[in-house]
């Protein structure tokens, strides 16, 4: 008689085991979830680490620009430019919570030829979540940020809505204080007179261009010669003669360019009539209207004349965001009408507009309807961005408004158009653009 093999209790456990299906399966997940976990808390911790830097590369431009203000006004000596750099850090980096600690080390350059520069170094540890499982306790992060000066200057023009619906809503005088205050912010990056310039170009459906030009050859009257003057009877059977106004009664505004000139910034000539400016008695434009269209102010540095000029703008008259454009980009060039001071070779130059407008486009020279005027504004910008004129736009939108397809076409980027909601938004925007202005000097 055969005998059945005996089988050891743990054996037979074994075999139970090893048959179970489910087991197996758990078996598998559990090996598997570890590197699943590993990659997602990867990521986490990739994504909190970018974020840090980014906070730490904010504060660190911020903080150049601080120190080489400060270094270039005498306020601090090259002894305490580390020391002041890592407090304007920590007075300005808000991601402590990730990065408790960031060492800032400091480089002073001076150049009498080349320009002075100040880099800084942030240095900080990230103590991840997740990777430290796969071996990673720590990220180093590191960033850069020089700030130049001394061959950087910097010319912008302020082209600010004048139309009469800013009497609504307390936008007019928000957008005095706003501009007021821009000119305080871009004034205090001058170390000597020339290195920041400032034009104000206040519009309406015209611009107000001086009636002192009058004499000018640039200002066209043939339009105006025919509108204004008077009949006068000569002879024994009496015809009528019209006799033009004297031109010393022109109150100083002017319309629109000929097409396409109103698009370009073309110095104007004597023998090409299209280039000149058409002069127009534009009623808000008269020295006794309560609205009176203030005149251009060419590029200053007389910052208590330029605050004057804003201080003095009244609401009045239709909305040509265009003509303003225009008319901010020829304060910026060098031909006439209002030729800007010559640039130094041995200086880099930065050249911006803000244009700031409460509503949509109305009327022109040609046009009362919106989609016909914004198309020659959109080449007016196309054009104006192609001669790397930085141009921001702001949006005053207290009444619904849609929101203005051509303003944030015209931006030189969509961090450059601001939509404003309640008139008190547009100071702290004004000062958004200011540092976003003051960063045209920082390079990484």
């Amino acid at each position: 008689m055969s005998r059945l093999p005996i089988v050891s209790r743990a054996g037979r456990q074994l075999a139970r085991f090893a048959a179970a299906q489910q087991g197996n399966i758990a078996v598998i997940f559990a090996i598997a979830l570890i590197p699943v976990l590993s990659f997602v808390g990867a990521a986490i911790d990739y994504s909190r680490a970018v974020q840090a830097r980014s906070s730490m590369q904010a504060a660190l431009d911020s903080a150049a620009l601080m120190v080489s203000k400060d270094l270039s006004s005498g306020n601090i000596t090259t002894s305490q430019i580390g020391t002041k750099a890592q407090s304007y850090f920590n007075g300005l980096f808000t991601a402590t919570n990730t990065i408790p600690a960031v060492t800032v080390g400091a480089t002073y350059t001076a150049s009498t030829s080349m320009g002075s520069t100040i880099q800084l170094t942030g240095t900080g540890t990230y103590t991840t979540s997740f990777m430290k499982i796969a071996g990673f306790p720590t990220l180093g992060i590191d960033t850069s940020s020089t700030s130049a000066w001394g061959l950087v200057r910097m010319r912008v023009a302020m082209v600010l809505d004048n139309t009469g619906s800013m009497a609504d809503d307390g936008k007019m005088g928000a957008m005095q204080t706003a501009a007021k205050n821009l000119v305080d912010q871009l004034s205090a990056l001058a170390k000597t007179n020339g290195d920041v310039y400032i034009s104000i170009v206040p519009f309406a459906k015209d611009v107000n261009v001086g009636a002192s030009n009058y004499n000018k050859y640039w200002v066209d009257f043939s339009d105006w010669d025919n509108a204004n003057g008077s009949w006068t009877c000569t002879g024994r059977n009496c015809s009528w003669v019209w006799t033009p106004a004297n031109h010393n009664t022109w109150n100083g505004c002017v319309v629109d360019r000929d097409q396409d000139y109103d698009t370009k910034n073309t110095a104007t000539t004597s023998g090409n009539s299209s280039t000149l400016f058409p002069a127009e008695q534009y009623s808000y434009c008269n020295t006794n209207s309560s609205s009176y269209l203030q005149p251009i102010m060419p590029l200053s540095y007389d910052w208590t004349s330029l605050k004057s000029r804003i201080d003095a703008m009244k609401p009045t008259g239709n909305t040509n965001q265009g003509i303003g454009l225009a008319w901010g980009w020829l304060t910026l060039s060098s031909g006439d009408p209002m030729p800007a001071p010559a640039k130094d070779t041995n200086y880099t130059y930065k050249d911006a507009i803000v244009l700031l407008s409460d509503g949509l486009n109305t009327q022109n020279r040609w046009y009362s309807n919106a989609s016909q005027i914004d198309a020659r504004q959109k080449k007016l910008c196309d054009n104006a961005k192609a001669a790397q004129i930085t141009i921001y736009t702001v949006q005053v939108n207290t009444g619904n408004d849609p929101t203005s397809s051509v303003l944030q076409y015209c931006a030189s980027g969509t961090d450059k158009f601001y939509l404003v909601t309640q008139a008190s938004q547009t100071v702290s925007v004004f000062k958004d653009i200011g540092t976003s202005l003051s960063k045209l000097r920082v390079a990484r």
